[in-house]
């Protein structure tokens, strides 16, 4: 397989064939993420995508998850993306599941029938990074959208049937704004309904922008039991019909598992239980992005 720079992946996505069609993010301003900050953006040529996928059915015959790399694959003009994903059809026919990160920019160059050509041509799976449902706090990180296009664009992806995972982050707030954040984004997760949230809580980046702001003492670092908090709020905030909040990242002080709306009291008295000192959170040694 042919990979430039450092390949990233969702956590679910640990045993996939890693297919890189893109290299970096067509974003990359958000100042907590250091993922692409050395990787310039760019659409990888179709004999080297196409050579992968024969290196993969020659060597991954077991795999039967496959997710598209890098930051933004699903910015692929429509009829490339529709040429790979057939061709992971043909040749890969053991792939049950084809994944890619999504973002606002990326789903909004989409209509409702391309992107529903697209799950029917095997993309059953996008992650989007939402962080927050806070306007504010979005801005603050440079996430270049707002909480309503964030609203909408996750609504569009599920509407055409492919399934969503949306990414948010604890601790981006800071202190000052936290239960705004956890609240507001609680109300944007309700909107959308995604099948999965998974939660992660923040961890300083070297290099990065908010890295930088740390270190001169203008961005202050929540604590754990701040985090906690921040999290018990924003489930509390989340009304989800049939979907997964997950909180199991290695980042996180608790790992949690709810399905909700039947996991979700069971949940918050777990969280209330480590608030008080009744449950151990996980040491600060053992955590890692």
């Amino acid at each position: 397989m042919h990979y430039d720079g450092t390949i990233f992946r969702p956590p679910s996505e640990a045993n996939s064939i890693l297919l890189q069609v893109t290299t970096g993010c067509s974003h990359n301003k958000c100042t907590f993420c250091g993922m692409y900050k050395n990787s310039r953006f760019s659409i990888k040529h179709d004999d080297i995508i196409m050579s992968d996928i024969d290196f993969a059915a020659q060597h991954y015959r077991h795999q039967q998850r496959l997710f598209l790399c890098d930051g933004d694959a699903l910015i692929l003009p429509q009829d490339r993306l529709l040429r790979i994903l057939a061709t992971i059809r043909t040749k890969l026919p053991w792939v049950q599941r084809v994944g890619t990160y999504a973002n606002t920019k990326s789903i909004r160059r989409k209509n409702h029938t391309e992107l529903e050509e697209l799950r029917k041509s095997g993309l059953t799976i996008a992650y989007m990074g939402l962080e927050s449902g806070d306007d504010a706090t979005l801005k603050q990180m440079c996430k270049g959208a707002d909480a309503k296009l964030m609203t909408d664009m996750g609504k569009k992806i599920r509407s055409a049937g492919i399934k969503l995972s949306v990414t948010v982050l604890l601790g981006i707030a800071q202190k000052e704004r936290s239960f705004i954040h956890a609240r507001e984004t609680g109300r944007v997760l309700s909107a959308i309904d995604p099948e999965y949230v998974g939660a992660l809580s923040l961890m300083l980046t070297p290099g990065t922008k908010l890295y930088n702001q740390w270190c001169e003492g203008t961005w202050h670092q929540p604590e754990p039991q701040e985090l906690l908090a921040e999290l018990g709020q924003m489930i509390a905030c989340t009304e989800l019909s049939n979907g997964y909040f997950h909180a199991n990242h290695a980042s996180n002080y608790l790992p949690i598992k709810a399905k909700l709306p039947q996991d979700k009291k069971t949940t918050l008295a777990r969280i209330e239980q480590a608030l008080q000192g009744k449950i151990s959170l996980k040491p600060e040694y053992m955590r890692a992005l």
